[in-house]
C-alpha cells in the first residue's frame, strides 16, 4: 500500500445490487452480472436478461417508451424504447431529454450532526487575515511569452528551496496560454485578471514574482498591484526592460531568493477551521462515485460547515438538471435567482455553439456507467451536502462568506479548479471514479476514491478509500476518517500529488473568447 493512502480496504462486499431511492426504475450492479442470474434485493427478486456491467443500471420494472425513468429518486431521463424488466438501462435506450423542473419536488433534507473532533488546524496566518494551508512562492507570468523563463527560473531554484528554505512548502510556476490578443476590458481579460489576482493573492502564497515581457494586453503592475494591496510580498520583472531571456532569469532568480528568505520565516499556528475553505471538485465520475465518494465528501461538508468553514461547490454543467435540489435550499430570493440565471446561461451558451449539455459525461464516465447529464448532476451536487446555500459567485470570484456556496465553473477539471484556487479556496476534495491524477501545486488536493478497486489499482494517486462505504465501514466513520485526513492535510501532511511533485501545468483559467 503507498504511503500516501490512509486505510486498508474491506475484501467482503454484502450485497451485489442497489437501489438508492424507493421510487427508483433501477438498480445498479455492484459486480458484473450475467444474463439468467437472479438479484435479490429487500423486497424482491428479479431475474436479468441482458448482461449489466459492475457500476450500470437496470431495470426493476417493465418501462414503456418515453416514460420517465427515476434514479436516486429523480428523473435521469426518458426512455427512447420499452425496456423491459431486467434488461440494461443505458445510452442504447436512455436519453436526457428536457429537464422539466415542474417535475421535482425537493423533499426534506438532512444535515450531518456529527462534530468534528477539532475546530482548529495548523496554518499560515497571513497579513491580510486569512490563512494558508501552504506556504509558497510563485512565479507568475502574465502572458504564454513570459512563460518559458517563469518555468525556467523555478527549475533553477527548486534545489535549493529543498536545502535551504525548510519552512518553505514549494515554489511553483503559474503560467497559461493567455494574456495578449484579448480585448482589454472584456470576458476573457477580466476572467484572466480575476484568476491571476486571485492566486497571487491567496492565502497560501507568502510571496510572489510577476514576470511579463512588457508589450502584451495584460500588464504586470495591474496584478502585481492587487497583489500587494492584499498584503503579499510582490515584485515584478519584464523581459524587454532587463534585456532579454537570459537577464531576466538571472534577475528573477535574485528577486525569488530574496522572497525565499522573507517566507521562510513564517510559521505554522493553531488557527480556526472558519480559516478553511474547501473547494469541491469530481473529475473522472463513474456511477459509484455519486453512491459513496460524493455523498460521503456532502456529509463531511456538513460537518466543516458547523465549524464554520466554507465549503464550496461548482461545475455548472454537471449540476444542470439537479440544480432544484440547491435552489430548495437557498437562503433567500436572491440567492435562488442568481443560480438560475447561471443554469440560463449555460443554455443559451451551449445552444450558441451548437451544443448540448447533455454531451457532458464523457466516453469515461458513460463506460463507468453514467448514462446522462442528470444522472452525473444529481451524483455530483451530493458533494453539496445539505446545508443552506448561502451564495452563487462568479468563476474565480473571491469567496464571500462561511457555509455552503456555489461558483459558477465549467465542468473541465483544471478550468473548474483554477476558478475555485482564484477565489480563496485553500484546499480541494476532489472525488473520482475513473483515477484522475489532478494536482495543482501551490493547494493540497485530497483525491477520494469512488472504489476501493481504483484506490488498489492506483495506490501512488489516491489519498482516500470511499468504496468502503458499500463493505464494512458506515458512512459516519468513513466521513470522520475522512474529515481528519482533510485537517491533517491543511496542517501539512502531503497528498499523492504532492509526494509526486504533480502540478505545475493546472492553472487553465477560463477563456471565454474572441481571441484577437
Amino acid at each position: 500500500m503507498s504511503s500516501c493512502q490512509t486505510a486498508e480496504p474491506s475484501h467482503m462486499p454484502y450485497r451485489d445490487v442497489l437501489r438508492l431511492a424507493p421510487q427508483d426504475d433501477v438498480a445498479v450492479a455492484l459486480r458484473d452480472i450475467g444474463p439468467g442470474e437472479t438479484v435479490h434485493l429487500s423486497d424482491t427478486q428479479l431475474t436479468l436478461v441482458q448482461f449489466v456491467p459492475a457500476g450500470h443500471k437496470f431495470a426493476l420494472r417493465d418501462i414503456a417508451a418515453g416514460e420517465a425513468v427515476r434514479k436516486y429518486g429523480w428523473i435521469v431521463g426518458y426512455a427512447t424504447t420499452a425496456i423491459p424488466a431486467g434488461s440494461h438501462v443505458h445510452t442504447q435506450n436512455l436519453v436526457a431529454g428536457a429537464v422539466n423542473r415542474d417535475a421535482y419536488t425537493a423533499g426534506p433534507s438532512q444535515e450531518a450532526t456529527w462534530e468534528l473532533p477539532t475546530r482548529t488546524f495548523h496554518g499560515y496566518r497571513r497579513r491580510h487575515g486569512h490563512a494558508g494551508t501552504r506556504n509558497c512562492v510563485l512565479v507568475i507570468s502574465t502572458v504564454n511569452c513570459s512563460a518559458d523563463v517563469a518555468h525556467a527560473i523555478v527549475e533553477r531554484l527548486r534545489p535549493r528551496v529543498a536545502e535551504d528554505f525548510r519552512n518553505v512548502d514549494g515554489i511553483y510556476p503559474i503560467t497559461h496560454k493567455g494574456g495578449c490578443g484579448i480585448p482589454i476590458g472584456g470576458a476573457s481579460y477580466e476572467v484572466l485578471r480575476r484568476c491571476l489576482s486571485g492566486i497571487a493573492a491567496h492565502p497560501n502564497v507568502g510571496g510572489v514574482l510577476i514576470i511579463g515581457l512588457g508589450c502584451e494586453v495584460m500588464q504586470a503592475d495591474v496584478i502585481a498591484r492587487d497583489a500587494a494591496a492584499s498584503g503579499v510580498p510582490t515584485r515584478m520583472l519584464g523581459i524587454q526592460e532587463v534585456g532579454g531571456v537570459g537577464p531576466a532569469i538571472r534577475r528573477g532568480i535574485d528577486e525569488v531568493t530574496a522572497l525565499l528568505q522573507e517566507v521562510n520565516l513564517a510559521r505554522r499556528s493553531s488557527v480556526p477551521l472558519s480559516d478553511l475553505i474547501v473547494g469541491t471538485e469530481c473529475g473522472g465520475s463513474d456511477a459509484y462515485s455519486g453512491i459513496t465518494a460524493n455523498p460521503l465528501l456532502g456529509y463531511v461538508g456538513d460537518m466543516f460547515v458547523r465549524a464554520g468553514a466554507a465549503w464550496v461547490l461548482g461545475e455548472s454543467p454537471e449540476t444542470y438538471g439537479a440544480d432544484h435540489l440547491l435552489r430548495a435550499r437557498a437562503a433567500n430570493a436572491a440567492v435562488a435567482h442568481r443560480l438560475d440565471a447561471v443554469m440560463r446561461w449555460w443554455e443559451q451558451y451551449t445552444a450558441r455553439h451548437d451544443a448540448s449539455i447533455d454531451n457532458n459525461p464523457a466516453p469515461g464516465n458513460k463506460e463507468g456507467g453514467i448514462t446522462t447529464v442528470y444522472e452525473k448532476a444529481l451524483g455530483a451536487v451530493a458533494k453539496a451536502g445539505n446545508t443552506v446555500l448561502k451564495d452563487v459567485l462568479e468563476y474565480a470570484q473571491p469567496v464571500r462568506s462561511s457555509g455552503l456556496s456555489f461558483m459558477d465553473t465549467p465542468g473541465m477539471d483544471d478550468v473548474s479548479v483554477t476558478g475555485l484556487v482564484a477565489g480563496g479556496c485553500n484546499l480541494i476534495a476532489f472525488t473520482t471514479g475513473r483515477g484522475s491524477c489532478l494536482a495543482f501545486g501551490p493547494v493540497p488536493i485530497v483525491k477520494i476514491a469512488s472504489t476501493s478497486d481504483l484506490f488498489e489499482r492506483m495506490p501512488d494517486d489516491m489519498d482516500f478509500d470511499a468504496g468502503r462505504i458499500l463493505r464494512t465501514v458506515p458512512m459516519e466513520v468513513a466521513a470522520r476518517q475522512l474529515a481528519g485526513l482533510i485537517v491533517s492535510v491543511a496542517s501539512g501532511q502531503r497528498t499523492c500529488g504532492e509526494q509526486q511533485a504533480l502540478g505545475d501545468h493546472t492553472f487553465a483559467p477560463w477563456d471565454l473568447g474572441p481571441t484577437l
